[in-house]
């Protein structure tokens, strides 16, 4: 593909960025995974395991991995639910609450970095697009008719 496309900028950023962060989480023997799924567990009162899949945009086999290698590592434990017997919450251990504190400085950093560099207003534009990107997509108005648009 000669010309880029605006999916292809958004995955070659995303990649650039997943990577950067896959490396500044290895430097504790960690994964971006990890440390996402850490900062979407709520620190005081635990997160069910059902909603946190929807929460990271992952999948549940894929969560579900995730999720046993934090076991294993001593990030968090699981409880049944009070308020729903099926249900499972998660929550931090104490070394969880230190490397979920890390990877929000992680993050933090980022978007510091990015905001400092960014001047205001382009940024605003940025984001303005990437929500109507997402508009776009949740009221699916991108594949509604078979016509092809590159002819």
């Amino acid at each position: 593909m000669r010309e880029k496309t605006i999916d292809y900028a958004l995955r070659a950023t995303w990649m650039a960025v997943a990577k950067m962060y896959n490396e500044e989480a290895s430097k504790k023997g960690s994964t971006m995974a990890t440390g996402f799924a850490l900062i979407s567990i709520d620190p005081e009162n635990g997160t069910p395991s059902t909603s946190l899949g929807p929460k990271m945009g992952m999948e549940a086999t894929s969560l579900s991995r995730t999720l046993k290698t934090m076991e294993e590592k001593g990030l968090i434990f699981r409880k049944k639910n009070p308020q729903d017997g099926r249900g499972v919450l998660i929550y931090l251990t104490p070394f969880g609450l230190e490397m979920r504190n890390f990877s929000k400085d992680v993050v933090f950093t980022f978007d510091h970095a990015v905001r400092k560099h960014v001047p205001k207003e382009k940024l605003d534009t940025f984001l303005e697009v990437f929500q109507m990107i997402n508009d776009l997509i949740a009221t699916k108005k991108i594949y509604t008719n078979k016509e092809s648009i590159t002819s």
